[in-house]
């Protein structure tokens, strides 16, 4: 009997894995699986990882844009837009440069119509509200190259091939990173197609400057006009609705602005909350003193 039971014991410990792996199992199954970059000893880089689905969003984008926004460029090719973007995908993280995008540029750039330019710095969303899909002005965004990578993220793992879908790098950890460089492209490309009366919406509260002296605009879309095809910069320093007013046209950083477009030779305005763009503010405040409207 003390054999017996020996050997019973002996049989339970064996199956006690086997045992817990069932139990484990139907748990194990409910643990959201582990994308391809995404380790467990926490986010390289300080951005957010690449897209879910970005290629199937480029080309949805791609075939929108061309199908219902400009039929007039259905002759592009979408496919071949894709791949000649994943150059940067194939780079180190850290060693993406704006020349990478080059191919994807020429295949996907096309004109911008006369005087509807509009640049920004500090207000995306009221830029992309106002333009309305390209009917009332073109934005970055509203260009081909850029409604595929607007608000998207990107890169390669650092040190494998594949997506890193967990984390990728800013401009906070390496100036050559994938989604920057794809922006200072664009933008360069963006404001060497404009022409005729280009405008610029800033924010005029924001607390760090209405017109960063670095950045986007300052860097990569003011140095790039063309004095040959721009005739006119109209600078709109839009305020939020109940304030701050920290700076208007001719003031802090918007005249620093002003500034160097007249150094550069160029005719400029600027307006201080522009009606228009005023007005569609109002849709969300409608009951503010500030939207009240004068009889």
């Amino acid at each position: 009997m003390a054999a017996q039971g020996c050997t019973l014991s002996r049989l339970s410990l064996s199956a006690m894995p086997l045992l817990l792996l069932l139990l484990l199992l139907p748990l194990l199954l409910l643990l959201p699986p582990l994308l391809p970059g995404a380790g467990a000893t926490g986010a390289r880089w300080s951005g957010e990882g690449t897209t879910q689905h970005l290629q199937s969003i480029f080309l949805g984008r791609c075939a929108e844009y061309l199908v219902l926004l400009s039929p007039q460029l259905r002759d592009k090719n979408c496919t071949a837009i894709w791949e000649a973007f994943q150059v940067a995908l194939e780079k180190d993280p850290c060693s993406v440069v704006p020349s990478d995008y080059d191919r994807f540029i020429t295949l996907s750039r096309h004109a911008i119509p006369r005087d509807k330019s509009l640049f920004w710095e500090n207000n995306q969303f009221l830029v992309t509200s106002y333009a309305d899909n390209a009917r009332r002005f073109m934005p970055v965004s509203d260009v081909l190259y850029g409604r595929i990578g607007d608000l998207l993220s990107w890169c390669r793992q650092k040190n494998a091939s594949g997506l890193d879908y967990q984390s990728c790098p800013t401009s906070a950890d390496c100036e050559d990173n994938a989604v920057d460089s794809f922006w200072k492209r664009a933008s360069t490309q963006y404001a060497k197609d404009s022409s005729g009366v280009v405008h610029v919406m800033l924010n005029g509260s924001e607390p760090t400057g209405a017109y960063p002296v670095k950045g986007f605009f300052a860097d990569f879309e003011v140095p790039n006009f063309q004095k040959d095809k721009v005739t006119r910069v109209e600078i709109w320093v839009m305020h939020e609705i109940g304030g701050p007013n920290l700076e208007s046209c001719g003031e802090g950083s918007v005249k620093i602005l002003e500034e160097r477009l007249k150094t550069m030779g160029f005719q400029y305005t600027c307006i201080n909350d522009h009606l228009p763009v005023k007005l569609l503010k109002c849709v969300d405040h409608s009951a503010h003193p500030d939207c009240a409207l004068n009889s």
